[in-house]
Protein backbone atom coordinates (compact mmCIF):
# COMPACT_ATOMS: atom_id res chain seq x y z
CA UNK A 1 0.00 0.00 0.00
CA UNK A 2 1.32 3.67 -1.22
CA UNK A 3 1.78 5.78 1.45
CA UNK A 4 3.05 9.67 2.02
CA UNK A 5 6.23 7.90 4.22
CA UNK A 6 7.10 5.54 1.35
CA UNK A 7 10.14 6.33 -0.08
CA UNK A 8 11.41 7.65 -3.68
CA UNK A 9 13.18 5.36 -6.14
CA UNK A 10 15.94 6.21 -8.42
CA UNK A 11 18.02 4.09 -10.66
CA UNK A 12 20.89 5.14 -13.93
CA UNK A 13 23.49 2.94 -14.91
CA UNK A 14 25.94 5.21 -12.53
CA UNK A 15 26.73 7.82 -10.48
CA UNK A 16 25.22 10.69 -13.07
CA UNK A 17 21.56 10.51 -11.93
CA UNK A 18 22.15 11.77 -8.76
CA UNK A 19 22.10 15.23 -10.29
CA UNK A 20 18.52 14.26 -10.05
CA UNK A 21 18.57 13.48 -6.77
CA UNK A 22 20.63 16.37 -5.56
CA UNK A 23 17.90 18.52 -6.95
CA UNK A 24 15.22 16.60 -5.57
CA UNK A 25 16.88 16.82 -1.95
CA UNK A 26 16.80 20.43 -2.27
CA UNK A 27 13.54 20.86 -4.02
CA UNK A 28 11.73 17.86 -1.42
CA UNK A 29 13.98 17.68 1.65
CA UNK A 30 11.41 15.90 3.50
CA UNK A 31 11.35 12.76 1.05
CA UNK A 32 13.42 9.39 1.45
CA UNK A 33 14.95 8.73 -1.34
CA UNK A 34 16.69 5.45 -2.14
CA UNK A 35 19.60 5.55 -5.12
CA UNK A 36 20.49 2.64 -7.11
CA UNK A 37 23.65 2.90 -9.65
CA UNK A 38 23.69 -0.11 -11.72
CA UNK A 39 27.44 0.09 -12.08
CA UNK A 40 27.92 -4.11 -13.04
CA UNK A 41 26.39 -2.65 -16.73
CA UNK A 42 27.27 0.25 -17.18
CA UNK A 43 26.97 1.83 -19.73
CA UNK A 44 23.50 1.44 -21.11
CA UNK A 45 23.95 3.96 -23.84
CA UNK A 46 25.83 1.34 -26.19
CA UNK A 47 23.50 -1.17 -25.72
CA UNK A 48 20.53 -2.40 -27.55
CA UNK A 49 16.80 -1.50 -27.17
CA UNK A 50 15.55 -5.06 -25.67
CA UNK A 51 18.63 -5.03 -23.16
CA UNK A 52 17.73 -1.34 -21.69
CA UNK A 53 14.06 -2.91 -21.32
CA UNK A 54 15.71 -5.76 -19.65
CA UNK A 55 17.53 -3.89 -17.24
CA UNK A 56 14.83 -1.19 -16.58
CA UNK A 57 12.59 -3.55 -15.68
CA UNK A 58 15.10 -5.62 -13.64
CA UNK A 59 15.87 -2.58 -11.47
CA UNK A 60 11.70 -1.52 -11.74
CA UNK A 61 11.31 -4.70 -9.66
CA UNK A 62 14.80 -4.24 -7.33
CA UNK A 63 13.43 -0.94 -5.95
CA UNK A 64 9.85 -1.88 -5.96
CA UNK A 65 11.33 -3.72 -2.77
CA UNK A 66 11.43 -0.64 -0.98
CA UNK A 67 7.83 -0.12 -1.18
CA UNK A 68 8.93 3.25 -3.25
CA UNK A 69 5.81 5.83 -4.23
CA UNK A 70 7.60 6.98 -7.05
CA UNK A 71 10.09 5.89 -9.21
CA UNK A 72 12.23 8.18 -11.29
CA UNK A 73 14.21 7.22 -14.48
CA UNK A 74 17.35 9.18 -13.52
CA UNK A 75 18.85 7.67 -17.13
CA UNK A 76 18.18 9.35 -20.35
CA UNK A 77 18.80 6.48 -22.39
CA UNK A 78 16.63 4.38 -19.86
CA UNK A 79 14.24 7.09 -20.28
CA UNK A 80 13.99 7.33 -24.28
CA UNK A 81 13.92 3.15 -24.49
CA UNK A 82 11.86 1.79 -21.62
CA UNK A 83 9.59 4.55 -19.92
CA UNK A 84 6.44 3.15 -22.16
CA UNK A 85 7.13 -0.42 -21.16
CA UNK A 86 7.87 0.30 -17.33
CA UNK A 87 4.17 2.66 -17.45
CA UNK A 88 2.57 -0.04 -18.63
CA UNK A 89 4.35 -2.94 -17.00
CA UNK A 90 3.80 -1.07 -13.10
CA UNK A 91 1.45 0.36 -11.49
CA UNK A 92 3.39 3.36 -9.72
CA UNK A 93 3.59 7.42 -10.87
CA UNK A 94 7.34 6.57 -13.04
CA UNK A 95 9.25 10.02 -14.01
CA UNK A 96 11.57 10.30 -16.71
CA UNK A 97 14.08 12.89 -17.75
CA UNK A 98 13.70 13.40 -21.34
CA UNK A 99 10.54 15.57 -21.21
CA UNK A 100 11.29 17.78 -18.12
CA UNK A 101 14.40 18.18 -19.73
CA UNK A 102 12.87 19.47 -23.38
CA UNK A 103 10.58 21.33 -21.87
CA UNK A 104 13.10 23.56 -20.08
CA UNK A 105 15.05 23.76 -23.32
CA UNK A 106 11.65 24.72 -24.97
CA UNK A 107 11.24 27.43 -22.30
CA UNK A 108 14.90 28.61 -22.42
CA UNK A 109 15.42 29.09 -26.67
CA UNK A 110 15.09 32.45 -28.30
CA UNK A 111 16.44 31.57 -31.78
CA UNK A 112 14.36 27.76 -31.79
CA UNK A 113 18.15 26.56 -32.97
CA UNK A 114 18.77 23.84 -30.10
CA UNK A 115 21.75 20.99 -29.91
CA UNK A 116 21.31 17.70 -27.95
CA UNK A 117 24.20 15.57 -27.02
CA UNK A 118 23.46 12.49 -25.73
CA UNK A 119 24.40 8.76 -25.85
CA UNK A 120 24.54 6.55 -28.78
CA UNK A 121 20.56 5.11 -27.39
CA UNK A 122 19.34 8.05 -26.50
CA UNK A 123 20.20 10.20 -30.00
CA UNK A 124 19.00 7.44 -32.10
CA UNK A 125 16.04 6.83 -30.72
CA UNK A 126 14.80 10.41 -31.58
CA UNK A 127 13.18 11.12 -27.83
CA UNK A 128 14.24 14.51 -27.44
CA UNK A 129 13.58 15.38 -31.36
CA UNK A 130 10.59 14.21 -30.84
CA UNK A 131 9.60 16.06 -27.86
CA UNK A 132 10.98 19.08 -28.87
CA UNK A 133 9.68 18.90 -32.02
CA UNK A 134 5.80 18.43 -30.45
CA UNK A 135 6.78 21.52 -28.25
CA UNK A 136 8.37 23.81 -30.78
CA UNK A 137 7.36 22.27 -34.36
CA UNK A 138 9.36 24.81 -36.12
CA UNK A 139 12.58 24.27 -34.10
CA UNK A 140 16.26 23.29 -35.88
CA UNK A 141 17.68 19.93 -33.81
CA UNK A 142 21.33 19.24 -34.05
CA UNK A 143 21.44 16.04 -32.22
CA UNK A 144 25.14 14.40 -31.28
CA UNK A 145 25.97 11.25 -29.88
CA UNK A 146 28.49 11.28 -27.63
CA UNK A 147 29.28 7.79 -26.66
CA UNK A 148 32.49 8.37 -24.85
CA UNK A 149 31.70 11.05 -22.30
CA UNK A 150 30.11 8.69 -19.50
CA UNK A 151 33.14 6.73 -19.48
CA UNK A 152 34.97 9.80 -19.05
CA UNK A 153 33.47 11.36 -16.33
CA UNK A 154 33.00 7.70 -14.57
CA UNK A 155 36.98 7.57 -14.56
CA UNK A 156 36.98 11.32 -13.04
CA UNK A 157 38.81 12.88 -16.46
CA UNK A 158 36.88 15.74 -16.06
CA UNK A 159 39.62 18.32 -16.54
CA UNK A 160 42.08 15.85 -18.64
CA UNK A 161 43.28 17.47 -21.69
CA UNK A 162 41.93 14.25 -23.51
CA UNK A 163 38.48 14.97 -22.09
CA UNK A 164 38.47 18.46 -23.38
CA UNK A 165 39.92 17.22 -27.14
CA UNK A 166 37.17 14.55 -27.13
CA UNK A 167 34.57 17.36 -25.72
CA UNK A 168 35.83 19.66 -28.80
CA UNK A 169 35.27 16.92 -31.39
CA UNK A 170 31.97 16.18 -30.43
CA UNK A 171 30.87 20.09 -31.09
CA UNK A 172 32.08 20.49 -33.99
CA UNK A 173 29.20 19.83 -36.23
CA UNK A 174 27.25 22.55 -34.01
CA UNK A 175 29.56 25.66 -34.09
CA UNK A 176 28.31 26.82 -37.27
CA UNK A 177 24.54 26.34 -36.77
CA UNK A 178 24.25 29.00 -34.15
CA UNK A 179 22.69 27.43 -31.52
CA UNK A 180 21.31 29.28 -28.57
CA UNK A 181 20.69 26.57 -26.50
CA UNK A 182 22.86 23.41 -25.69
CA UNK A 183 20.61 20.55 -23.98
CA UNK A 184 22.83 17.97 -22.28
CA UNK A 185 21.11 14.75 -22.94
CA UNK A 186 22.42 12.57 -20.19
CA UNK A 187 22.92 12.97 -16.54
CA UNK A 188 26.64 12.08 -16.37
CA UNK A 189 27.13 15.51 -18.92
CA UNK A 190 26.52 18.37 -16.52
CA UNK A 191 30.25 17.97 -15.19
CA UNK A 192 31.14 18.35 -18.28
CA UNK A 193 29.35 21.53 -18.38
CA UNK A 194 32.30 24.06 -17.98
CA UNK A 195 34.26 21.94 -20.54
CA UNK A 196 30.69 22.80 -23.42
CA UNK A 197 31.07 26.72 -22.20
CA UNK A 198 34.40 26.66 -23.03
CA UNK A 199 33.62 25.30 -26.25
CA UNK A 200 30.26 27.19 -27.63
CA UNK A 201 30.86 30.22 -25.68
CA UNK A 202 29.12 31.80 -22.72
CA UNK A 203 26.23 33.08 -24.98
CA UNK A 204 24.89 29.72 -25.16
CA UNK A 205 22.67 28.73 -22.69
CA UNK A 206 23.08 24.69 -21.80
CA UNK A 207 20.39 23.18 -20.29
CA UNK A 208 19.98 19.90 -18.11
CA UNK A 209 17.35 17.82 -16.69
CA UNK A 210 17.58 17.40 -13.57
CA UNK A 211 16.17 20.53 -11.95
CA UNK A 212 12.96 19.97 -14.49
CA UNK A 213 12.90 16.56 -13.30
CA UNK A 214 12.53 17.72 -9.77
CA UNK A 215 10.45 20.20 -10.50
CA UNK A 216 8.01 17.51 -12.17
CA UNK A 217 8.31 15.21 -9.07
CA UNK A 218 7.23 17.79 -6.68
CA UNK A 219 4.30 18.91 -8.67
CA UNK A 220 3.20 15.17 -8.95
CA UNK A 221 3.60 14.31 -5.76
CA UNK A 222 1.44 17.05 -4.54
CA UNK A 223 -1.10 16.65 -6.98
CA UNK A 224 -1.78 12.85 -5.68
CA UNK A 225 -1.67 13.99 -2.34
CA UNK A 226 1.17 11.53 -1.87
CA UNK A 227 4.54 14.44 -0.17
CA UNK A 228 6.18 13.05 3.00
CA UNK A 229 5.15 14.62 5.89
CA UNK A 230 8.47 13.89 7.90
CA UNK A 231 10.82 17.06 9.01
CA UNK A 232 13.68 15.69 7.42
CA UNK A 233 13.76 12.61 4.71
CA UNK A 234 16.81 10.12 4.69
CA UNK A 235 18.93 9.16 1.35
CA UNK A 236 20.45 6.01 0.96
CA UNK A 237 22.51 4.35 -2.05
CA UNK A 238 23.00 1.26 -3.84
CA UNK A 239 25.39 -0.21 -7.07
CA UNK A 240 25.44 -3.77 -8.71
CA UNK A 241 29.06 -3.84 -8.21
CA UNK A 242 31.48 -2.69 -6.01
CA UNK A 243 29.71 -0.20 -3.81
CA UNK A 244 33.37 1.60 -2.15
CA UNK A 245 34.37 2.38 -5.50
CA UNK A 246 31.09 3.59 -5.98
CA UNK A 247 30.98 5.75 -2.58
CA UNK A 248 34.68 6.93 -3.49
CA UNK A 249 32.78 8.26 -6.68
CA UNK A 250 30.43 10.24 -5.16
CA UNK A 251 32.66 11.53 -2.74
CA UNK A 252 35.24 12.71 -5.20
CA UNK A 253 32.45 14.07 -7.70
CA UNK A 254 29.55 15.64 -5.52
CA UNK A 255 32.15 16.97 -2.47
CA UNK A 256 30.58 15.38 -0.05
CA UNK A 257 31.25 12.73 2.79
CA UNK A 258 31.42 8.79 1.37
CA UNK A 259 28.48 7.91 1.74
CA UNK A 260 27.54 4.12 2.95
CA UNK A 261 26.48 2.44 -0.18
CA UNK A 262 25.34 -1.24 -0.47
CA UNK A 263 25.21 -3.65 -2.80
CA UNK A 264 21.78 -4.50 -4.73
CA UNK A 265 21.51 -6.98 -7.82
CA UNK A 266 18.85 -6.55 -10.00
CA UNK A 267 17.16 -10.31 -10.25
CA UNK A 268 17.85 -11.37 -6.75
CA UNK A 269 16.73 -10.05 -3.36
CA UNK A 270 19.15 -7.45 -1.88
CA UNK A 271 21.82 -7.33 0.23
CA UNK A 272 22.07 -4.34 2.74
CA UNK A 273 19.07 -3.00 4.87
CA UNK A 274 16.02 -1.69 3.80
CA UNK A 275 15.16 2.29 4.02
CA UNK A 276 12.95 2.78 7.17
Amino acid sequence: MTTTSNPIGLFDSGVGGITVMQEIIRLLPCETLIYFGDTARIPYGNKGNRTIERYSIENTIALLEFNIKLLIVACNTASALALPKLRNLFKIPILGVIEPGAEKAATTTRTNRIAVLGTKGTIQSGAYQSALQRLIPQAAIIPIACPLLVHLVEERWLDHEATRTIVREYLKPIQKEEVDTLLLGCTHYPFLKELFQDEIGREVAIIDSASACANAAALLLKQQALLSPASKGSHHYYSSDDPQKFGLLIEELFHCLLPSVNLLVPGQSHIGEKAE
